[in-house]
């Protein structure tokens, strides 16, 4: 048994995940440090290329300097490796070869694929894992082939083939970096590219499992098979993204009011797809986000830190855990001892877990906007943004981010790959929480509220 093998196996399962995003991360940095990788055919600064490679990994989208105008197509192209392979998780990747040759693997390298893909316990992980492979190919492709439609009207085949391709797979991994140093903002009242962009998005953030569980779903009804449910999970998700949205709408629509357009159809586009970008974590935008009013960006903010769906490539403290602790406040105010949704129970266990990981992310976003509002020249509320937008993986700024010094870079590089594998980490500490002790320590009451 080589070294390696004896380290994997001694390692726990999230260390192995830690271990494995930090050397992808600090691999990508190496290659987008290289001359090769510049237009100006000089070596980027440690600093900056962490940062980005970092962003690239927890597929987040916030930069430094202007990807397409910067990056040479070589450092594109890591680019968008790191952010497909950091979007699906690289387990995922590992799995690939095992496929291919046929071997066993062993069931600690099958818990950490558990953990990197969000996979349920009760499905099948290889057959989940080829699903994932499945859907993320036919989403991106058929995002690639209609954002081609689109831009081979602007560019040449070749540009804009590669846009499209670039474009579709930064949407579906919810990452946000574009060729444009607007965004999408050129295009934002394209109603075609919107709504295909949107979709792709949302395809990404809602996770596989549901994916999954929305095609089971169709074809068994197509077959007439008895019975044909969706899983809790996947009606909590569908819920309330759908609901977050419609809410974020009409919230920022009219809060914004003629501030970036007279039209009531521009500006329902406007609001719905930048809605729908922080919701799922992505972070195009078709408007100036720094001209947004204050009472928009907090909602963007709010919108931002619950963001995606677990076992999605998108970030934040997820919409099933929001749904999870609203509810369970709600029960707690009705005096109803069980927290259910859906007529069904809510496990206390489960409970504890979204109240330690929200907690975990309100501490992590607070300390870190403190030392930011003590070491950038900007406003609290741009400070605020910036850090639930790292922290949320989701890429949106308010323009801030290419002047940050060097310590709030740092600062942010480490919150974005918090946000990438912490909740993963103490997501597995806490499944992993029996007293191993052999004792516990007596009750005693202590006064709340």
């Amino acid at each position: 048994m080589s070294i390696f093998q004896n380290i994997f196996k001694k390692l726990s399962p999230i260390r192995i995940l830690v271990l494995g995003f930090a050397v992808l991360t600090l691999t990508g940095t190496l290659l987008l440090m290289l001359p090769e990788s510049s237009v100006n055919g000089t070596s980027q600064s440690f600093v900056d290329a962490l940062f980005t490679a970092t962003s690239g990994v927890s597929t987040t989208g916030l930069i430094v300097v202007d990807t397409g105008n910067y990056y040479t197509f070589f450092g594109q192209v890591v680019l968008l490796t790191l952010v497909q392979i950091g979007g699906l998780g690289y387990m995922v990747f590992i799995v690939l070869v095992f496929l291919g040759k046929k071997n066993k693997m062993t069931l600690q390298g099958r818990k950490v694929l558990r953990e990197s893909l969000g996979r349920p316990t009760k499905v099948d992980m290889f057959k989940f894992t080829r699903v994932v492979f499945i859907f993320t190919f036919v989403i991106e492709f058929l995002g690639a082939i209609g954002m081609f439609l689109y831009w081979s009207k602007y560019f040449s085949f070749g540009t804009a083939a590669y846009v499209s391709i670039f474009h579709s797979i930064s949407g579906f991994c919810t990452a946000g970096f574009g060729l444009f140093s607007d965004s999408i903002t050129t295009y934002g009242h394209s109603y075609y590219l919107n709504v295909l962009i949107d979709l792709v998005c949302i395809a990404g953030a809602v996770g596989f499992f549901v994916l999954y569980d929305v095609y089971e779903f169709f074809k068994k009804k197509s077959r007439g098979e008895i019975p044909v449910n969706l899983s809790l999970h996947s009606k909590i998700v569908l819920s309330l993204t759908a609901l977050l949205i419609i809410f974020g709408v009409v919230a920022v629509f009219f809060f914004e009011g003629s501030n970036f357009s007279n039209s009531f159809g521009n500006k329902f586009l406007d609001s719905t797809f930048q809605v729908i970008s922080a919701s799922t974590t992505t972070g195009f935008n078709t408007i100036d986000i720094g001209a947004m009013t204050s009472s928009s960006l907090f909602v963007i903010i709010l919108l931002m830190f619950i963001g995606a769906s677990p076992g999605s490539t998108g970030g934040g403290i997820k919409t099933t855990s929001f749904g999870i602790l609203i509810k369970n406040i709600y029960s707690i105010l009705r005096g109803s001892k069980d927290t259910d949704l859906f007529k069904r129970r809510i496990k206390a266990d489960t409970i504890t877990k979204v109240i330690a990981l929200a907690g975990f992310a309100f501490i992590w976003v607070t300390l870190t906007t403190i030392i930011l509002s003590h070491t950038e020249h900007a406003d609290f509320l741009r400070v605020l943004f910036e850090t639930v937008s790292a922290y949320g993986t989701v890429g949106l700024s308010t323009g801030i981010t290419a002047g940050l010094t060097v310590t709030g870079k740092i600062i942010l590089t480490f919150t974005m790959f918090m946000g990438r594998v912490g909740p993963l980490a103490l997501g597995f500490s806490l499944l992993n929480s029996d007293n191993k002790n052999g004792y516990s320590y007596p009750e005693e009451e202590v006064l709340i509220g």
